[in-house]
């Protein structure tokens, strides 16, 4: 590995592959904060790690899989001139299962949490990290693909996936922190959920949104919001004096 960072050109193509791979985790990054969220204090710190770390393990093993993956892009068959992929599938039931989960934690926000029995704790753990690792394969295709495409070196593409997870992990916890200060933007995190499982529909059925355009609504949302916490202080500032 050392010996492949002496060339300028592997260590450049190391740089854009991490950078790549953490920008295509922001949505990821956002579905860890919001499932972990769902547990107690104490345990989300924990659900995160594991559920990210299992999820490294499985990108690992597709980037050595890369056989098995060009074959997720093999047609199986046709519907309305459309050829239809595992990588569709997937794509088609991870968006349905963001477009779900978005509605219901909606929901149980909306309506009023459900109460947490002792006895239940660990099978909702459980049930968050399966959760983080089921979704992050589906998220993971585009990186592993891209990370195929950047360059022909596996220990550069392990090495690539595996700094953007770790930096994941320290995003989801500044992420899960700021949504806990300010409960309003749980529900903007929320509606990005849907905004994702829109956009993984839609690339399963043939039509393919540039992410660029959700990165700045995204963006752009994220932006308002915090002018409303800060105009929320101000004004708490002006009738505390």
């Amino acid at each position: 590995m050392l010996d492949l960072l002496a060339s300028p050109e592997v260590l450049m193509s190391l740089l854009t592959l991490t950078f790549l791979e953490i920008v295509l985790g922001i949505d990821n990054v956002i579905f860890v904060a919001l499932m972990a969220s769902r547990l107690p204090e104490a345990q989300q710190g924990k659900a995160r790690t594991l559920g990210l770390g299992l999820a490294l393990i499985f990108r690992v093993i597709m980037l050595f899989g890369l056989v098995w993956i060009a074959h997720l892009e093999a047609p199986l068959f046709t519907v309305l001139d459309h050829e239809v992929s595992w990588r569709d599938l997937i794509l088609i039931g991870g968006g349905l299962f963001l477009l779900g989960k978005g509605t219901l934690e909606i929901h149980h926000s909306v309506e009023g949490e459900e109460e947490h029995h002792e006895g239940r704790v660990a099978a909702t753990f459980g049930m968050v990290v399966t959760q983080i690792v089921a979704i992050d394969i589906v998220f993971s295709l585009d990186s592993v693909i891209t990370a195929v495409g950047m360059t022909d070196h596996l220990p550069v593409m392990i090495a690539a996936v595996t700094i953007a997870m770790a930096i994941m992990l320290w995003a989801s916890s500044s992420v899960a922190e700021f949504i806990a200060r300010h409960p309003t933007t749980k529900m903007l995190a929320l509606s990005f959920l849907l905004l994702i499982g829109v956009a993984l529909v839609a690339d399963g059925i043939g039509f393919h949104i540039p992410r660029g355009y959700l990165y700045f609504a995204i963006a752009f949302s994220l932006f308002v919001e915090v002018l409303n916490i800060l105009a929320k202080k101000a004004r708490r500032a002006g009738k505390s004096d």
